[in-house]
């Protein structure tokens, strides 16, 4: 029986999930960030998923969710010290399916349950819209080394809600 709504579900990070999410990284950047930078960049970007043993390692160092659809992996998203959103990818073939909000709205309740003030993400230019949307005001503009290129990103902190002191 076909279903007309495919489910997403989240799980944690596994070791094993560190090759398909590292293809999911890099078909996001390619696919997804052109109008924003160049090939060049993109490229290299890109390459920081190369060394899988090390992605994996960054990965399962961080509080990592894994979104899938019909038991595929098709995003992921990572929570590292102080409230830093350090990853949020989407495969381009799932984007526009909530993935992304999914996520995003999962790793918020975790930090808020891990009494987390805040969260504070570096967002590309091609997710600095996503997370404004979603509450995240703009703080500064970086530039990031990655290989031979610089990248632009945007610093974002969103408070989160203040949970009520139990009596």
């Amino acid at each position: 029986m076909a279903m007309a709504h495919p489910k997403l579900a989240l799980r944690p990070f596994l070791p094993d999930d560190a090759p398909v999410l590292a293809e999911i990284f890099r078909a996001s950047v390619m696919d997804l960030t052109g109008e924003d930078y160049t090939e060049a960049q993109q490229q290299a970007w890109a390459s920081t998923a190369d060394d899988e043993a090390a992605f994996a390692k960054r990965l399962g160092h961080q509080l990592t969710l894994v979104a899938s659809l019909e038991g595929s992996p098709v995003g992921f998203a990572s929570l590292g010290p102080g409230g830093k959103i350090d990853m949020l990818y989407v495969h381009p073939a799932a984007t526009g399916r909530g993935v992304g909000a999914m996520l995003i709205d999962a790793l918020e309740k975790l930090a808020g349950a891990r009494k987390a003030e805040k969260l504070i993400v570096d967002a590309s230019d091609t997710a600095r819209g996503f997370f404004e949307k979603r509450g995240y005001i703009a703080q500064q503009r970086n530039t990031v080394s990655t290989g031979d290129e610089w990248l632009a990103n945007t610093t974002l902190h969103k408070q989160l809600a203040a949970k009520p002191e139990a009596p």
